[in-house]
């Protein structure tokens, strides 16, 4: 069975999309069409922008969503999941992909997911660090025996997780998981702590544009982030993904899952390779793939 999966953010590089947008008219025309939708030259900046202006979170999100649902409109006929799955914010592509969400209506609700998880970041200084070498576990124990918030954030292959929370309460987890065996517990460069509790203020602003859109039946099944099986159901995806912000990313859960439930092929659709880099670790067995584009 082939599985696609959508990247979240981190994956994006100057020039994304640039040779979709000059290859193929459909491309083209939904790129302008994002354009048009944001308010912005999006396709300035992906296309002819800098690092430092494509790490904004208001743009970052819309162009990695963006390259990969276009990308999955490009393959055309081509394009068959059995099921789908989406990191974080690959979430909202892979439901477009599977015909849940409208491309425009997908696009407005990663723009406010953006702009919402930015205000969050500014009430509250907060970060995210990655731990290497520990098992799940023990990273879970020392997060809930640190004092302040922090919390395991993104479960994405065995022996790697991320934690995410206020910035002392992360540096003394960091200093904690060292002293239990990491073989790395590193300070990540984000602008805060997604997937926390700190994610509060975003959540509720997101959950009521959730609440006012259109879920359409799915064409195949998700594995959403929450809660990591498989979900077919318009209006239980809909609550699973008003719990996305706050609740963690269990990218492991889910690939053993859809590996469980028949998935033999994972076809990364996006910017980069990290999914298909995670998934080897975790189902050494499984074919990873990028999607290849005919004329």
């Amino acid at each position: 069975m082939n599985a696609y999966v959508f990247p979240g953010q981190g994956a994006q590089f100057v020039g994304m999309g640039l040779d979709l947008y000059e290859k193929y008219p459909i491309a083209k025309e939904l790129f302008l069409k994002a354009n048009e939708i944001l308010g912005f030259e999006i396709t300035e900046v992906m296309f002819r922008g800098t690092a430092e202006g494509l790490k904004e979170t208001k743009v970052t999100q819309p162009a990695i969503f963006l390259h990969s649902v276009i990308l999955s409109k490009v393959m055309g006929d081509s394009f068959k999941p059995d099921m789908v799955a989406g990191h974080s914010l690959g979430e909202f592509s892979a439901l477009v992909a599977n015909n849940t969400l409208s491309f425009e209506d997908g696009l407005k609700l990663v723009s406010q997911r953006a702009l919402a998880m930015q205000k969050a970041c500014e009430l509250k200084p907060s970060t995210m660090a990655a731990v290497l070498g520990l098992e799940d576990a023990v990273v879970e124990k020392v997060c809930a025996e640190t004092s302040g918030i922090v919390v395991a954030a993104n479960y994405n292959c065995p022996g790697q997780l991320v934690i995410s929370g206020e910035i002392s309460a992360v540096e003394e987890a960091c200093e904690k998981l060292k002293e239990a065996g990491a073989r790395r517990a590193l300070m990540l460069p984000v602008g805060g702590a997604f997937h926390s509790p700190l994610m509060e203020p975003a959540r509720e602003e997101l959950a009521a544009a959730i609440a006012n859109t259109t879920f359409s039946a799915p064409s195949c099944p998700i594995y959403q982030n929450v809660p990591t099986t498989a979900v077919t159901s318009a209006d239980e995806i809909k609550k699973n993904l008003m719990l996305q912000l706050t609740a963690p990313v269990k990218w492991t859960q889910s690939v053993q899952q859809m590996v469980k439930d028949g998935a033999t092929v994972f076809t990364e659709i996006g910017p980069g390779k990290v999914l298909q880099g995670l998934v080897r670790k975790i189902e050494p067995n499984a074919t990873t793939q990028a999607p290849e584009l005919t004329d």
